[in-house]
């Protein structure tokens, strides 16, 4: 009877990602439950439904799992963290997590399901051009390999050569204004352009030959190393910067001044011909100390030297991205998660750029939005996807992307060198492959193994008093060790700098046996719990289960990570 309905339940579970009332909660823990018996550093990744086992040690579950006796004389402290190990970006369900004590009969009330997030408005701009590429995809599916396709051949511009541009004058680019600007600098793979239109007391000519020297000798470079060329459709062989004062104007003084404004952008349309301004272009921001209007708030020349940079090293992964799965490969475009991670992960290589040598400053200029942003996913992590399908705008979300990017080289590259990491990251944009099928390709293992370890590596990677390396190096980060670096950094860094001064991964604690956690279980990502077990205490089981008592749905591939800390 037993074996019948939790037969029924998976596959209840398997055609409708959930299962009826009619099919009844899962069975309540048994001695027959698969035993934890783990030494300290010693983890298991279960899969808690019916027709699951325990992934990383192949012994069979069916939604419970049984922790052995503690016969030693000391206590035993294990990590938990029920997670979402799905590919599936955006699948979300309720779990229950709850010890032997907890009466199986009385389920939790539902977690509050929290509001949907208002992205900012230069948020929603950014998430709309990333949409638009999967919209550009399917309504113009590539039929040859523009490549190599015969354009007609532009030279390169010259100092003082003007041009016509089409630009976004709105959120969702449904507006266009016409802009006309002049070369102000020209380099081998880079040409700058300004409005001009542009307000008073903008960069000067020292200004944009910095400007140059950074996007040509250091960004160019390092971008195209880490992830391919672009594209070149307009065969002049430069990209251009546009800095124009119709980015500016994209949002309101008021909006600028309380939720953030637009520092630059891609946009894939200009890939395609009859679509865009048929050539590769960065968009950005133009100075504008004291703005005349209220169609923009003010941007200092030194805002715009320093933030500018930062923005065209992510924007131009983007732009290769782009080129290189739909223009090279005739592909779908990268999807948003993972885009998204590489842009920022580019980012983190900007600064790396500046390093070794003692440019502290420099570094933090394009570490600080990225450790910025892992704070709050590390703050609760439960609280937010990994696979985002919107809201790519928040930052705790956009925090996890980079952090799964850069754990994600750290296990696959042969070194911690740049020439190593950049093979790594050029597989994952010169591919046709996107999202979790892409990470599985380079990694060659299941994308549930990668993402569960990396739920583990995020809190027990530079641990104290944990197994030092080279003991478990699937949990490890290589380059960062956030509970030292993030005081470091912030105490080093010139203020304001926006980087917390601890590491805010914390779980909740308490006794194994007395376990009773409800929340939801978001696409990667999961909720962290020590579960401590003392000297000669029995042993006890947890059921993991949806909100209500019932088998977790297949589709969100979950796992109940297990590590024992001590």
């Amino acid at each position: 009877m037993v074996g019948r309905m939790l037969s029924r339940i998976g596959l209840c579970s398997l055609l409708a990602a959930g299962c009826s009332e009619s099919s009844g909660p899962l069975a309540p823990c048994t001695a027959a439950a698969p035993l934890v018996n783990l030494t300290a550093g010693e983890y298991r990744s279960a899969d808690p439904r019916p027709s699951g086992d325990f992934v990383l040690r192949a012994v069979r579950g069916a939604g419970c799992v049984a922790f052995a006796a503690n016969q030693s004389g000391s206590d035993i402290e294990y990590l938990l963290v029920p997670q979402s190990a799905t590919g599936t970006p955006g699948s979300k369900s309720s779990f229950w997590l709850r010890g032997a004590t907890i009466a199986v009969s009385s389920a939790p009330a539902p977690a509050p399901v929290a509001p949907s997030v208002q992205l900012a408005p230069a948020a929603r701009f950014h998430e709309f051009l990333r949409e638009s590429e999967q919209q550009l995809y399917l309504n113009n599916p590539p039929t040859i390999h523009p490549f190599t396709a015969p354009r007609f051949a532009l030279a390169p511009p010259a100092v003082g050569d003007v041009g016509t541009f089409s630009v976004c004058s709105n959120l969702d680019c449904t507006s266009k204004t016409t802009v006309t600007a002049t070369a102000k600098q020209v380099g081998v793979h880079i040409a700058i352009f300004e409005d001009n239109n542009k307000p008073s007391g903008g960069l000067s000519d020292a200004d944009f030959l910095s400007l140059r020297y950074k996007f040509d000798t250091l960004l160019y470079v390092r971008d195209t190393l880490a992830f391919g060329r672009e594209s070149d459709i307009d065969q002049n062989g430069v990209v251009i910067v546009l800095m124009t004062n119709a980015v500016n104007q994209l949002v309101s003084a008021t909006e600028c001044s309380t939720t953030g404004f637009v520092a630059g952008y891609f946009y894939g349309a200009d890939l395609i011909f009859g679509q865009g301004n048929n050539g590769e272009i960065f968009y950005s921001i133009v100075a504008d100390p004291a703005p005349a209007s209220l169609m923009s708030c003010p941007h200092s020349v030194a805002q715009v030297n320093s933030l500018v940079p930062v923005t065209f090293i992510h924007e131009f992964q983007h732009m290769i991205s782009f080129g290189q799965h739909y223009l090279g490969r005739a592909g779908a475009p990268e999807v948003l998660w993972l885009n998204e991670g590489l842009s920022h992960y580019a980012e983190e290589m900007g600064g790396r750029k500046y390093l070794p040598v003692p440019d502290t400053a420099t570094f933090c200029e394009y570490v600080g939005g990225d450790l910025h942003n892992a704070y709050q996913y590390f703050s609760a992590p439960q609280n937010h996807f990994l696979l985002a399908t919107e809201g790519i705008g928040t930052l705790a979300e956009r925090g996890a992307m980079w952090l799964f990017v850069r754990y994600l080289v750290d296990q696959t590259a042969a070194s911690t060198s740049l020439a190593d990491a950049d093979a790594v990251t050029r597989q994952l944009d010169q591919t046709t492959f996107t999202g979790a099928a892409n990470v599985e390709h380079v990694t060659g293992r299941p994308f549930a193994e990668t993402v569960a370890h990396w739920a583990l590596a995020n809190y027990v990677s530079d641990l104290p008093g944990f197994p030092p390396p080279p003991a478990l190096p699937e949990l490890r980060y290589k380059l960062w060790t956030f509970r030292a670096d993030y005081p470091t950094l912030s105490a080093r860094c010139p203020a304001p700098n926006g980087i917390p001064g601890s590491f805010p991964l914390a779980p909740v604690t308490g006794p194994g046996d007395a376990v009773n956690l409800s929340d939801t279980l978001r696409a990667g990502s999961g909720l962290y719990y020590l579960a401590q077990q003392s000297a000669g205490a029995a042993g006890f089981t947890l059921l993991f289960s949806d909100g209500r008592g019932f088998a977790l749905p297949d589709a969100l591939v979950p796992r109940l990570n297990v590590i024992r800390i001590k």
